[in-house]
């Protein structure tokens, strides 16, 4: 059965946004998909607990034959998932189950082989676990025993600690069979049951998209090959393998701003969303970024003071926070004014038309924001 939609819709004015940005996001959107930047796309922007707009643009699929878009199709989240299932983590901090000061080894033993046996949680989660380029094999998609034994066999890169990079995959990987490790669940059923479920998110975001329900789900396209199987889909890799509504998201991230609240459910405490929230990396630049101080949380990224940051606007306040998928998409929460706003994509653009794009695209809404 349907879950219910937790925002009540409202209207851009009612909420405090100035028209004239958001009608010129509306005409950039639209001139993106004249140009074939990218076939379709999806906005939502909500504040203080109420939707604002929510439209949808283009085309879900273009080939063999074309399919619109409509509002309820699934975008392809790449790595916004690793918010989502960072959230799984969340869960179990709060139920005493874990400590992000957790050796990862305490929960996987296996983990300690290859110099691992140190590594924390909160390493792993701010990108300092040593292990950027592993990854698991599509094997494992439907056998999570192998993939436990594969990322517990994962090698180190470096050093634990010693720098910042971006790890791709692996630090979610490990985060999930932590996860699976602690619940005896599968992790896509954890996100599911203790994140998305209670949230009213259920029908809205999906890590792992039931078979029945793949229609739903826009394809994704790049200048190389990707992959729109339903074998992917269902796969729901915790790294990258979440489809979602822009409204979806925009209501996850309404609720990190009511400090875990969203309408009378409290799925976190405000001390949870304080710490997760906030630059554990300080101005350190992370590799794989482009030497771009990353201002690391426990699942989003934070704005900073940086002159360069990625994806959350350069006239946004300090506090702004989120996470992107890999040339398509963005979504972020302001603090300061209790805005959320998320964007997403069916193509994955190459830099450095993507990171421009992205900035116009923040910037527009950050300058929309009575």
């Amino acid at each position: 059965m349907p879950t219910e939609y937790p925002l009540p819709s409202s209207d851009p004015a009612s909420l405090g946004f100035a028209n004239r940005p958001l009608e010129l996001l509306d005409a950039l959107i639209k001139q993106h998909i004249e140009e074939g930047r990218y076939p379709g796309a999806q906005i939502a922007l909500a504040r203080h607990g109420q939707l604002a707009l929510f439209r949808t643009y283009g085309d879900a699929a273009i080939e063999p034959t074309r399919k619109p878009a409509t509002n309820d199709s699934l975008f392809l989240l790449f790595s916004q998932t690793k918010v989502l299932t960072s959230a799984a983590v969340w869960t179990l901090i709060e139920e005493g189950r874990l400590s992000f000061m957790d050796k990862v080894a305490d929960h996987l033993p296996e983990f300690a082989s290859r110099g691992k046996a140190d590594i924390t949680l909160h390493q792993v989660m701010t990108h300092q676990g040593g292990f950027p380029s592993n990854n698991v094999t599509k094997a494992t998609w439907t056998d999570h025993a192998r993939m436990r034994a594969e990322v517990c066999d994962f090698a180190l890169d470096w050093t634990p600690g010693s720098k910042l990079q971006y790890h791709g995959q692996a630090a979610h990987l490990v985060q999930a069979m932590v996860i699976e490790a602690v619940t005896g669940q599968d992790y896509r059923d954890v996100i599911r049951d203790k994140v998305l479920g209670p949230l009213g998110l259920s029908d809205d975001i999906y890590v792992g998209v039931p078979m029945q329900l793949q229609t739903r789900c826009a394809d994704t396209y790049a200048p190389e090959a990707r992959d729109n199987s339903a074998e992917f889909r269902a796969a729901g890799l915790p790294s990258g393998g979440g489809f979602a509504t822009a409204r979806g998201m925009a209501a996850f991230y309404q609720m990190l701003l009511g400090k875990g609240r969203l309408g009378n459910v409290r799925l976190f405490s405000p001390r949870l969303v304080a710490y997760v929230s906030r630059n554990h990396t300080g101005e350190r630049p992370d590799e794989q970024m482009n030497g771009i101080p990353m201002h690391r949380g426990l699942g989003p990224h934070v704005r900073g003071e940086s002159d360069r940051i990625r994806g959350l606007g350069t006239i946004g306040a300090p506090s702004t926070f989120g996470h992107g998928g890999v040339g398509s998409s963005y979504s972020w929460a302001d603090p300061e004014s209790g805005v959320s706003f998320t964007y997403l994509t069916n193509y994955v653009s190459p830099d450095p038309w993507h990171s421009a794009r992205l900035d116009r695209v923040a910037n527009l809404v950050h300058a929309a924001i009575d």
